[in-house]
């Protein structure tokens, strides 16, 4: 299980520097630095390459991993010949910063593992999806082989498990946990046959991505990224089951307390209307970032509705707190500037801050405790949001 630590990026070397220089500039322009420092943390970048024989999904995977459509604006080409002859980028909708590559396809008579690595640059890649839509061959365990030389990560996916599915339920005694255990099997024999000691084959339907082992495969990937990374997959993943739902959620409740104390930092400044401009600051940027992450923004919500064939009306009238309606409407700092407490922090601040010492740790606690308990707050609300709206959609009986 992920921990506290797993998902900072802040450091506290950072929190030092940021008081310290925040300290010698003026209120707009400590306010511009702290603002950028938060946009600095979302460009942790995150490379993923997708390889296979073509005509085995490839294409259809980057775009369901990206939530997307294979006929929506930005998707990957997929087509039943090789569409992708060098490596092609596709940046997810949301997080630019997120990069899903589509590579050239294995599996020609004179292929060679070691080239082809050589060719996609192999090194730009965090980890690597290897990609059979029916059983895996030589060339898939070449590839892995010559990935581990490398010291790199890969993932065996089965894809197109859907259409095996619908096969097999023509069956009498059809059983679909049966059928997928089978399926599994066959792959794992079939790796072990071939020179894989140990292999991992996880079942996915780029047509029904939230199916089958798009859980358990994410939760692997999670286990084995760097520190560092673990929270931008998180962010990145289409939010599309109640298990990522819930760990979205956590992941970013992770994050929370530092964020208070980078504002809890501030708040011992003597600027006056540093500490409450920048709490704001603060609390608009990680609300927005919540209701992006769980797909609660009318682009978002307008696919999915599309997916599932749902009113677009009845979705929003699931949603119970005010952040959808003012993200939509982009009067977020509006509504914030009116809540009390914020507006009682920065007068209490305004006085005990220049109490030596004792002043300086009033102020940072209660700039800590008015961000946190916000951010909470409003994290627990969008979370619950768009865990009914999944069981909406999903029509998931919890």
């Amino acid at each position: 299980m992920a921990t506290f630590e797993d998902y900072c990026i802040i450091t506290q070397e950072d929190l030092e520097d940021i008081k310290e220089t925040i300290s010698s500039q003026d209120l707009p322009s400590a306010i511009s630095m702290i603002k950028e420092y938060l946009k600095q943390q979302d460009l942790v970048e995150l490379n993923i390459g997708v390889t296979g024989e073509s005509g085995s999904g490839k294409s259809t995977f980057v775009n369901a991993f990206r939530g997307l459509g294979d006929e929506d604006e930005g998707s990957a080409k997929t087509g039943p010949v090789e569409t992708t002859m060098l490596p092609e980028v596709y940046l997810h909708p949301k997080y630019k910063n997120v990069k899903v590559w589509d590579l050239p396809g294995i599996g020609t008579p004179n292929f060679k593992a070691d080239e082809y690595l050589k060719l996609v640059q192999f090194e730009r890649y965090d980890f690597f999806i290897i990609i059979a839509s029916d059983r895996f061959r030589e060339c898939h365990t070449q590839l892995a082989t010559e990935i581990t030389r490398m010291k790199k990560r890969f993932y065996f996916v089965r894809c197109k498990i859907d259409l095996s599915i619908e096969a097999e339920k023509r069956k009498k005694n059809f059983d679909l946990q049966k059928t997928l255990d089978i399926i599994r099997e066959d792959c794992e024999n079939g790796l072990r046959k071939i020179g894989i000691d140990d292999p991992a084959v996880f079942l996915i339907s780029g047509w029904e991505f939230e199916k089958f082992d798009l859980n358990v495969l994410q939760e692997r990937m999670e286990k084995e990224l760097p520190q560092h990374k673990r929270l931008v997959l998180m962010l990145a993943l289409p939010n599309i089951t109640l298990e990522i739902n819930e760990k979205k959620k956590k992941a970013l409740e992770q994050n929370i307390g530092k964020v208070a104390f980078l504002s809890a930092c501030v708040a011992a400044v003597p600027v006056p209307g540093l500490s409450i401009a920048v709490d704001l600051a603060f609390i608009v940027h990680e609300i927005e970032k919540y209701c992006t992450t769980f797909g609660l923004d009318k682009e978002s919500l307008e696919k999915l509705c599309e997916r599932y064939g749902k009113r677009i009306e009845t979705v929003e009238g699931l949603i119970k707190s005010a952040w959808y309606k003012e993200i939509c409407t982009g009067s977020i700092t509006t509504i914030l500037r009116d809540i009390s407490f914020l507006i009682t922090e920065d007068a209490v601040e305004s006085v005990v801050r220049f109490i030596p010492l004792l002043g300086t740790v009033a102020a940072g606690a209660m700039s800590y405790w008015a961000v946190s308990t916000m951010l909470k707050s409003a994290l627990n609300e969008v979370a619950e949001d768009s865990r009914n709206v999944l069981i909406s959609l999903l029509e998931t009986e919890v």
